[in-house]
């Protein structure tokens, strides 16, 4: 196996790992706190989001991870800048933390920002150890506390909800883990000297900082606005149903994403240094991510109604019409997670930071004038900002790469023909649903049955470049079946493996 294989796997396990405690953590919370008090969490959540990430970017995760000879030096010199700005944009948040509230019109902000406060003065040791284990391709152990930090989020969160601390509890849930995970790597880490304030060389990481700061502050902005601008115009409970919309939408990045995600830079860079061709790399990665992401948004669009009343239950039945069109729009984003880390493995991580800025802040005035209009209106408006936002990152991209559209279609048409024949087959399965022939819970489980068989079946078709993974895949786990149970299998299947 190889060493991106064995990151992916080692990410894999704990993403959904971490995705069971989420759905669990989720359902349960959605039963002890109102659509309101959720509300008021994202809002938490979104502010202090945007102020995090202008600070652990900076001089963090990305620089350590992109720069081709790292020293000690330069660590302690990113870790230095990180912290002092991260307590310093922390202390701020909390001293202005009663006029926020008084901006949004609600005392509770006050409170909950108090307490998320405390993070940034944590966070800066976590994202350090964590950049350095990413850089070393040492996914298994940032797996492991990652499990430890979410179970111990969780456990929080779901046992301060229980006793009544309303919207503080995923806050304080938050708090706890962050602290469980950092002092778990600590404990596990021999040298702890790269915590030793130094500022040599701090114009190499400025330089790089500015732009990267400035693609992730961006975007976090982006993220966050509708729940703000929600909030700010309606009412919290507004930007609690968008907030829930956008969480149920987004399970695809929580399955695959979230998985690949951590992997994507440093193998980017890997592959690049060791002169790959990166044009290449990138079109078969864009094949592989549609055939996974289109179908799945495709199934939580059809099926949202079911899924929303058995996870989150009955009194979240407003958000099925905000799901369905959010999957739609989300499927323009099927190479924006790769946008940022082949920018940079191109050498131009200013293209980054250009191409947020020209789709990112015409977004944003759409969503705010949608907002006056309600929820179900900033929902559509990203009918329009979606495909922008992506046809522009993929402009930036083809820049580098020498990409025309129908490159890009020629990568993606066999994906969609995958989709829309897995689609179809799990469409069945709704009105089945809503007219009660089948209940709720064995039409959910039909549908994704279904809807992998077609997956399976279309892939095989259309013979997509994903169908040598899978049959690996495949072979390695009848492998496995035979160490385990004696050599009954194996021979039957290498035979009709040799026969094709």
């Amino acid at each position: 196996m190889s060493t991106v294989q064995r990151s992916i796997l080692f990410s894999a396990v704990e993403r959904y790992a971490s995705l069971l405690l989420f759905l669990v953590s989720t359902a349960v919370l959605s039963r002890l706190l109102t659509p309101k008090e959720f509300g008021i969490y994202a809002v938490v959540g979104a502010i202090t989001a945007v102020v995090a990430g202008s600070s652990q970017e900076f001089g963090g995760a990305n620089y350590i991870i992109q720069k081709a000879s790292l020293s000690e030096e330069n660590i302690r010199t990113a870790f230095t800048i990180t912290f002092g700005l991260s307590v310093a944009i922390g202390a701020s948040l909390y001293l202005l933390g009663g006029a926020l509230a008084t901006l949004f019109g609600e005392d509770t902000l006050r409170a909950g920002l108090s307490v998320a406060a405390l993070n940034f003065a944590i966070t800066p040791f976590l994202m350090t150890i964590v950049a350095l284990l990413r850089r070393n391709m040492q996914f298994g152990e940032i797996a492991g506390s990652n499990l430890v930090g979410n179970f111990a989020t969780v456990v929080a969160s779901v046992a301060l909800a229980a006793m009544g601390y309303s919207y503080l509890a995923p806050i304080w849930g938050m708090i706890v883990g962050s602290v469980v995970q950092t002092t778990y790597l600590i404990a596990r880490r021999d040298d702890v000297r790269i915590f030793i304030p130094s500022l040599a060389g701090y114009l190499d990481v400025v330089r790089f900082g500015l732009y990267s700061s400035g693609v992730v502050l961006i975007n976090l902005v982006y993220n966050s606005a509708p729940q703000v601008f929600l909030a700010r115009v309606l009412d919290f409970a507004a930007a609690g149903l968008y907030s829930r919309a956008t969480t149920v939408t987004q399970v695809f990045d929580k399955l695959v994403i979230q998985v690949i995600s951590p992997v994507i830079m440093p193998a980017i860079c890997a592959q690049t240094n060791a002169g790959g061709d990166l044009r290449r790399i990138y079109l078969h990665a864009i094949s592989l991510l549609a055939v996974l992401q289109w179908p799945s948004l495709i199934l939580m669009g059809v099926m949202a109604k079911p899924i929303i009343s058995v996870w989150l239950g009955q009194s979240w039945l407003e958000v099925v019409p905000l799901v369905r069109v959010l999957c739609f729009a989300y499927l323009s984003l099927f190479a924006a997670c790769l946008t940022y880390p082949v920018l940079v493995a191109a050498g131009s991580v200013r293209d980054a930071l250009i191409s947020s800025l020209i789709s990112l802040p015409p977004s944003l005035l759409l969503i705010c004038g949608a907002s006056f209009f309600g929820v179900e209106a900033v929902a559509a408006s990203t009918l329009v900002t979606l495909p922008f936002q992506a046809a522009v990152a993929i402009y930036f991209v083809g820049r580098h790469l020498d990409l025309r559209p129908i490159d890009i279609g020629r990568a993606t048409w066999k994906s969609g023909l995958v989709a829309l024949c897995s689609g179809a087959s799990a469409a069945i399965w709704a009105p089945l649903i809503d007219y009660g022939v089948v209940g709720s819970v064995a039409g959910i489980f039909a549908a994704f049955a279904t809807a992998a068989g077609a997956w399976l079946a279309a892939l095989i078709v259309v013979q997509h470049p994903l169908l040598p993974l899978v049959r690996t895949a495949a072979d390695k786990a009848l492998l496995s079946v035979w160490r385990l149970k004696g050599p009954l299998v194996v021979p039957a299947v290498r035979s009709d493996r040799d026969a094709c």
